[in-house]
């Protein structure tokens, strides 16, 4: 694993990612289970046009879920490991 700054933000997202995927797999009682994609993207928001894309991104995400391929619901899919 590649050594990461305390306080970074990947310190903060990689701390995120643990806690909630061990009460998500409490809860679900899936142990083990993966919850989150392996990797995310820091993008530096420079304006308001970035920032309204950045939202409407966010607003409509969730309806792409249906046909996305790490969607383990899917024939044949599941969460990538790369």
């Amino acid at each position: 694993m590649t050594p990461v700054l305390p306080g970074s933000v990947a310190a903060i997202v990689r701390t995120f990612k643990s806690r909630t995927t061990k009460v998500i797999n409490r809860v679900r009682r899936t142990y083990g289970a993966p919850v989150w994609q392996r990797n995310y993207y820091e993008r530096v928001i420079r304006n308001d046009r970035e920032l309204n894309a950045v939202r409407q991104y966010i607003r409509d995400n969730p309806a792409r879920w249906a046909g996305d391929a790490d969607n383990p619901s899917l024939p044949g899919s599941g969460m990538r490991t790369a």
